[in-house]
């Protein structure tokens, strides 16, 4: 990244967005792409647990291609673990707050994975390690079916009491760990995304990102809404959600706290839609929204709101993908978490209806 004239005026207007200090900016610009990419390697880590529970690990699998840091631990002395060594750049509190609310969901038989051990979060080459128990589970069926099992999570999760030790911002999606907390974080992520590559945008491309830009600027945060405790990422099973013997469990907590209700509702309900052309899914909405509220019932406020709230994570994977295009040199052709703005306007119209509103 050079650090040309036209590059120090994004810093500069960046710092001014975001609250930030000038050297704060420039890093907070320059080093995202290191702060997000971890993988450790398994074979060290597989002789950390091994030194740290005394356990007898074989094999170190990565559970997801996106992310590189997260492994199934397969042990020939018991049933298999989680580990997940989170990049470095995340500090060890985030992993000891994860553990904290994995307690407070057990303490409540709230069906999420649990932890493996007593101390569940250790030190593993400049990373914290959170080891949990592997769920064995299949995906949730499609369809409607799949929006009133995770409907039936949300509601549940929003509906537990406030507890000190599940006190933390959560909602935002956090693959940049400085910016983990309220779902105001994903929007401050968005622009950050941006920004790094602003300099690279073609004069082609530039009217096209100012307004995916003011966007963001502009974009409902859910701030001064009723809150909970929030998942953060519930939508993206088998990710996230998968179906155990014992119903459906909710897994992955590292964006989890407490936040605007609202947020994690809406992110979900955006998920509802059909693809091509996109529109609403009144089956699935209907489905959402009848599991949800048998715990949750929506204020007027929250329901004038959603469309807008729906922006906050759609934005982010909008921006985020817009970085990677433009750092990888190559076509970006995400529009369609934001696009078209008609369905955003009709799925929460439908929603409405669903709550008789």
């Amino acid at each position: 990244m050079t650090r040309d004239a036209s590059f120090k005026k994004v810093v500069r207007r960046h710092a001014g967005e975001t609250g930030q200090r000038y050297t704060q900016a420039l890093a907070d610009l320059e080093g995202l792409g290191a702060r997000m990419h971890h993988e450790p390697v398994p074979e060290r880590l597989l002789a950390h647990l091994r030194d740290r529970y005394g356990i007898d690990p074989v094999g170190a699998t990565k559970l997801s291609v996106h992310k590189t840091y997260v492994f199934r631990i397969d042990r020939n002395d018991g049933s298999p673990w989680v580990a997940r060594a989170f990049p470095p750049s995340r500090p060890r509190a985030g992993a000891e707050g994860d553990a904290a609310i994995l307690r407070f969901l057990e303490r409540q038989d709230y069906p999420a994975e649990r932890l493996a051990a007593d101390d569940a979060v250790s030190d593993f080459d400049g990373s914290a390690v959170l080891v949990t128990r592997f769920v064995e589970g299949a995906r949730l069926p499609d369809g409607a079916a799949k929006f009133a099992m995770m409907g039936e999570l949300l509601g549940r999760l929003h509906a537990l009491p406030y507890d000190d030790s599940a006190g933390r911002p959560g909602g935002a999606s956090g693959e940049d760990p400085s910016r983990e907390g309220t779902p105001r974080q994903d929007l401050l992520a968005a622009l950050s995304f941006l920004d790094a590559v602003d300099t690279k945008v073609t004069a082609a491309d530039r009217e096209r990102f100012e307004r995916l830009r003011d966007q963001v600027r502009a974009a409902d945060d859910g701030h001064g809404l009723p809150e909970g405790l929030l998942h953060g990422n519930l939508l993206h099973a088998p990710d996230h959600a998968v179906l155990s013997g014992q119903g459906p469990v909710a897994i992955n907590w590292k964006a989890s706290g407490r936040g605007p209700r609202l947020a994690d509702f809406a992110y979900l309900i955006w998920g509802t839609g059909s693809w091509n052309p996109r529109r609403p899914d009144q089956e699935r909405i209907d489905a959402a929204v009848s599991a949800y509220r048998r715990h949750v019932e929506l204020t007027g406020d929250e329901l004038g709101r959603l469309e807008a709230v729906m922006y906050i994570r759609t934005l982010y994977l909008a921006c985020f993908g817009y970085r990677r295009a433009v750092t990888n040199g190559s076509a970006f052709s995400e529009w369609g978490f934001i696009e078209p703005p008609g369905y955003f306007s009709s799925t929460a119209a439908a929603v409405r209806a669903a709550f008789g509103r």
